[in-house]
């Protein structure tokens, strides 16, 4: 949020410096990332001044160039070289003297010179209003009023205004302050308490009365809860034109370009005091009244940035006595009814919308306004008759209109002020340290806290309307606390602390995994639990029913709680690979979120994504690819080192695989590894092989804590390998051919496993190549070639029977 200090001084007469003020609101509570020095025009206008053109005759040797003597003030006139038609005696003229910087259209800079043109010397330069910034014309010179002073600064003709910028990083609890009337309001209570008592000067509205009731625009409000308070009043002759330039500056210093003066002026009052406003075109409005309703879920509407929106039942709108869309309330005008050059009459809108309303309708919408931001956070209700007579007055003053109708209001339940108990002590315990009860007292003061009833221990306060986020004692409590000042608080040189075992060793379980990774050329990432609901479309083992889907999400893109951790590494490698990163090995800590008729379940996860080389190029190692097994070493480096010797891999059934295995410990799997597969790595524009594991870390934690070695002896006899390399159809995987493996062979048949895949050149098409281990081995005798040649020729019958596979040589 931007706050211009000149603006804020309109309010609170502080001679500080920029910087010690911008310290006091960061103690305040109110950080100040960065202060900005802008103008509202660059380069300010310095070294130009007013000149009177006293002669011009023709250039002796240029037929388009004027010799010009001109009167800059000083008694001595300076000869000019100027080339614009339009120069004429007698004129009053802004001119750059020798050193002045200007600056050309692309913000480049160049300095004005003592020189010679065609032979004759100038003493300056006579400019157009495009070489000055104050406007696009380059026709001619700026030819200025006659009784304007010779020799005045032009910063001064054109009200040029340097000011200092605040940029405020504020907390969503902090609604008050989302103006510059509420900054001012905490940095008066913040002078107090250094002894610095000022006046908060609130823009005056005792002008404010009706001029003629020629135009009354009645207002009806369908549902109380949706708007509180509604609140309106006609305005008629106006004429629509650029705002006066001070006006034009205040919006420019915080970054609004400005419009015409009706906007202005709305604009000008939203950042002034809060309230939000809408002027509508008084024309547009049909039967003379307005009403505040809902429509039906699908009803179109064409919004001011010229997209048709469809409508929800819950969305707050202003229509007109015919029911037509007008806006929708308190976040986003209409294309059509809004103020335009031939608008005479407006009907000017101020009102307090519910907050959780306004906030679902722009999140349905996508639509972050100004308006909707303060709306959503909530807004001073009591402010919002006073905003409304502040910009009517300003409207008045800057269109020349009268105000032709008395405000109409809806405002049925006054709203009532919380009131809240606070006890000494509790301050005391909660400060860590005892504060005078009369600092107490003044500190409450100066923020508006009345004090309704007092005891010994006891205060009876009444929180200001505009303060929506104090209900309850811990938040009077920490206002005190941050007027007072957190620096100011004692605190002792001893540190206590507690330490909780079981999170502890998780948290070194976890760093002796992330060691291990980091070792091997991995980095961590951490990516958001937050994610798109519509992951769940890429995997028949993800299910809509069981996610965890957030009431209020900050955007779409954040709607629902991860159900895999498998999109988040695939958007941080879709990040690296646009910025040339091609090799990418990620792990990643977290946890996967689901909903079931029993609760909501959490689960602990390693996840691993790796794509691109093993290693980086260098020309004394070749390079080599990531593939499978480099992968699927790591998952296993990191169940040793978890204490499962033993364990048993078997394909994997998870879809998000083109092939993968599942690694068992015993019954219970703990890992799931694999390629991604491409239509999944498309959805994020992923080319390149990604391989991906998911590893359950509670489980393998749960096998370290047991602290448990399970011993057994050594085979007494050998195991033996043989592979087999089979041409299939590309249909058959690698989990049907590890199924018939042990059905066809219970007995002796110890592994199965994939050592190669091929597809492409020198293969039939819709065939591909699997390579397959089998390891075998009898409990109670040495295997002789006899008996394994048997196994092995079941085996390929089996596979040449169900699959039609065929043995390649």
């Amino acid at each position: 949020m931007k706050i211009a200090y000149n603006w804020l001084k309109q309010f609170i007469k502080t001679d500080w410096e920029a910087e010690k003020t911008g310290e006091l609101l960061t103690n305040l509570g109110l950080e100040v990332e960065g202060i900005e020095t802008i103008e509202s025009v660059k380069g300010s206008l310095k070294g130009i001044v007013v000149g009177e053109v006293l002669t011009c005759i023709k250039h002796p040797n240029a037929d388009k160039l004027s010799l010009a003597t001109v009167d800059l003030g000083d008694g001595e006139p300076v000869q000019i070289v100027c080339g614009a038609p339009n120069v004429a005696v007698g004129q009053k003229v802004p001119v750059a003297t020798i050193g002045t910087i200007l600056y050309d259209e692309n913000g480049k800079d160049f300095k004005i010179k003592k020189g010679k043109i065609r032979g004759e010397e100038s003493h300056g330069m006579i400019c157009a209003e495009d070489e000055l910034g104050l406007g696009t014309s380059h026709d001619g010179i700026m030819v200025l009023d006659d009784s304007i002073e010779t020799g005045k600064n032009a910063a001064e003709v054109f009200e040029i205004e340097t000011d200092q910028v605040f940029e405020i990083g504020l907390t969503p609890n902090r609604a008050d302050a989302m103006s510059h009337y509420g900054v001012a309001r905490d940095l008066k209570a913040g002078l107090k308490q250094q002894g610095i008592n000022l006046e908060l000067i609130s823009p005056s509205v005792i002008d404010f009365h009706v001029d003629t009731r020629t135009l009354k625009t009645e207002i009806e409000v369908v549902d109380k809860n949706l708007a509180p308070r509604y609140n309106g009043v006609t305005i008629t002759n106006i004429t629509v034109k650029e705002s006066p330039k001070w006006l034009q500056n205040r919006l420019k210093s915080i970054g609004i370009t400005p419009k015409n003066n009706v906007v202005d002026v709305t604009n000008y009052v939203l950042h002034e005091l809060g309230q939000p406003l809408h002027a509508f075109d008084a024309a547009i409005i049909r039967g003379n009244k307005i009403i505040v309703q809902t429509l039906p879920t699908g009803t179109k509407f064409t919004t001011l940035d010229e997209v048709e929106r469809k409508l929800h039942e819950e969305d707050i709108i202003i229509c007109d006595g015919e029911s037509n869309p007008l806006c929708i309330g308190g976040v986003f005008g209409g294309l059509h009814s809004g103020v335009t050059e031939k608008t005479t009459s407006i009907f000017l809108e101020s009102a307090y919308f519910n907050p959780i309303s306004i906030r679902k309708t722009a999140k349905r919408h996508g639509l972050n306004t100004d308006a909707s931001f303060r709306f959503e956070r909530g807004i001073d209700i009591n402010f919002v008759k006073y905003a409304l007579k502040r910009a009517a007055l300003l409207i008045v003053e800057t269109t020349g209109g009268k105000i032709s109708s008395d405000i109409q209001q809806f405002y049925p339940e006054k709203f009532k002020d919380y009131e809240v108990v606070v006890n000494y002590n509790n301050i005391f315990r909660l400060i860590g340290q005892k504060i005078p009860k009369e600092t107490i007292k003044n500190i409450l003061a100066s923020l508006d806290i009345k004090i309704n009833s007092e005891t010994e221990q006891i205060l009876g306060l009444t929180i200001p309307s505009y303060r929506v986020d104090v209900y309850r004692e811990a938040d009077v409590i920490e206002e005190i606390l941050r007027v007072y000042g957190y620096n100011n608080v004692e605190y002792s040189q001893k540190l206590n602390t507690s330490i909780s075992f079981s999170e502890f060793e998780n948290e070194k379980y976890e760093n002796v995994l992330a060691n291990q990774l980091v070792a091997q050329g991995f980095y961590e990432t951490m990516s958001n639990s937050l994610t798109k609901p519509d992951y769940v479309n890429l995997s028949d083992k993800l299910k809509d029913e069981v996610s965890v889907i957030m009431l209020n999400p900050l955007s779409t893109d954040l709607e629902a709680m991860r159900q895999s951790m498998l999109f988040g590494g695939l958007e941080s490698i879709t990040h690296n690979i646009k910025r040339q990163q091609l090799n990418v090995r990620l792990f990643e800590f977290g946890k996967t979120y689901h909903k079931y008729e029993s609760g909501y379940q959490e689960e602990k996860h390693l996840a691993l994504y790796v794509s691109g080389y093993q290693n980086q190029n260098h020309w004394q190692i070749a390079d080599q690819k990531a593939d499978f097994f480099y992968l699927k070493a790591t998952v296993a480096a990191l169940l040793t080192k978890s204490g499962i010797i033993t364990y048993k891999t078997k394909p994997s059934k998870n879809d998000i695989f083109s092939e993968g295995v599942s690694f068992y410990d015993g019954k219970i799997k703990v890992a799931d590894l694999g390629v991604v597969k491409k239509s999944i790595l498309k959805s994020f524009g992923i080319k390149q092989e990604v391989l991906y594991a998911d590893i359950n870390i509670q489980k393998l934690f749960e096998k370290t804590d047991k602290h448990q070695i399970n011993v057994r002896d050594l085979p007494k006899f050998p195991m033996v390998k043989r592979d087999l390399a089979l041409l299939l159809d590309n249909k058959v995987s690698y989990e049907e051919l590890y199924n018939v493996a042990f059905q066809t062979e219970q007995k002796l048949l110890k592994e199965v496993a994939l050592f190669d895949v091929y597809e492409g050149k020198n293969l039939p098409e819709g065939k591909k190549s699997y390579a397959l281990s089998f390891l075998l081995r009898d409990n109670n005798k040495t295997l002789n070639d006899k008996v394994i040649d048997k196994v092995m020729q079941k085996l390929l019958q089996a596979f040449e029977k169900q699959f039609g596979a065929e043995l390649r040589g």
